[in-house]
């Protein structure tokens, strides 16, 4: 799969009360919120579809417009609801073991595994594991953790959202940024975490309203209309914020009006998404807490169908097969937020390691 699909990892791994994602679920003892785990669930379900539009994309316009669209607002949904959860984040000993075991542990163990994965199914001797290059899904790991530890340095700044703006601006006119830690993508994405940080409980309830969920009807077509139209006429390049003004071929200044400009548009479709996300308990609720694995856990998936081409049979590039394919990306993901497949996959996504900590800081905690 293209590197465009890498956004998504993001999305898999925003617990619902705490450090990180699903590995983060919340402080010991506190009661989950059901609209974050739908939120989380919803988005990961997102992601694997548009995973599954990928390949295609060339072959129908609409499928295009329809993953733009996507790609537009699912990492913003997380990263807002990731910053929001790190509100609280400081370097006490069982928050930072927290951030240890629920997310350099993860990149870890999935940046290893994807690159011997693809060493062997790709017959590529050449793919080396590089740690500090992130590759495919793991770079929203290596961002959430770069991003957590710098949060309390957004509590102290005076216009923190301004300023995250600016670094993402900067970073867009700056081709210089090479692949180490993916720090484009890092620092173009970083508004959104800290836009999270300022953000209240209140908040989340505004847009939740009655008129704003109805509002969000005419935004999203409008969103559908206009990415229809764009197809054709833009560079899609823009939405997967990974590389330089420069490198898109556009002038510096370009990007920065881009950057403010993708800010707003994702935010107002990510505002339009949360409308839309039961705050009540539903049958996929107990997901939201899988949804790391099953983020992580899809891409094999995602690789495995460009690598032995299961998309080489000409009816999946018809109406009917796009509608096939969607289906069965959602169902799959969906079994890979599933409690029991978490638990096999615990050892890797939340491991104990009781052994690696001092007792002492423990007691500290």
């Amino acid at each position: 799969m293209t590197q465009t699909t890498e956004q998504h990892a993001d999305l898999a791994k925003v617990p619902a009360a705490a450090p990180v994602p699903d590995a983060t679920a919340g402080t010991p003892g506190k009661q989950r919120d059901a609209f974050f785990d739908n939120a989380k669930y919803l988005a990961i379900v997102l992601v694997a579809i548009g995973h599954s539009w990928e390949p295609l994309r060339d072959s129908s316009r609409a499928v295009s417009a329809l993953y733009i669209v996507v790609y537009s607002f699912h990492m913003p949904a997380f990263i807002v609801i990731s910053g929001y959860f790190s509100r609280g984040f400081d370097f006490r000993p069982d928050r930072v073991r927290r951030l240890i075991t629920g997310v350099a542990v993860p990149y870890l163990v999935f940046e290893v595994a994807y690159s011997l994965f693809h060493r062997y199914t790709d017959n590529d001797p050449s793919m080396e594991i590089s740690l500090l290059d992130p590759w495919y899904l793991t770079w929203f790991l290596l961002a959430l953790f770069i991003w957590r530890m710098t949060a309390p340095i957004w509590r102290l700044v005076r216009w923190p959202l301004p300023l995250a703006l600016l670094i993402a601006a900067l970073a867009v006119v700056s081709p210089d940024i090479g692949d180490d830690l993916d720090l484009q993508r890092v620092l173009q994405f970083l508004p959104f975490f800290v836009l999270g940080l300022q953000l209240k409980p209140e908040h989340f309830q505004l847009v939740r309203r009655k008129e704003v969920r109805l509002l969000a009807v005419p935004v999203f077509a409008a969103a559908v209309g206009f990415a229809y139209w764009a197809v054709t006429r833009m560079n899609m390049d823009w939405f997967f914020h990974r590389d330089s003004a420069q490198e898109l071929g556009a002038p510096w200044w370009a990007g920065i009006l881009m950057t403010i400009g993708l800010f707003c548009c994702s935010l107002v479709l990510t505002a339009c998404f949360y409308a839309w996300v039961p705050g009540r308990p539903r049958w996929f609720t107990v997901l939201g807490a899988g949804t790391l694995c099953g983020y992580l856990l899809h891409g094999f998936l995602a690789q495995s169908a460009s690598t032995w081409h299961w998309y080489d049979p000409a009816w999946l590039r018809e109406p009917l097969g796009a509608v096939f394919v969607t289906v069965l990306a959602a169902v799959a993901v969906t079994v890979l937020c599933t409690p029991p497949v978490r638990r096999i996959f615990r050892f890797a996504l939340e491991p104990e390691m009781a052994w690696a900590f001092r007792r002492d800081s423990e007691d500290r905690a």
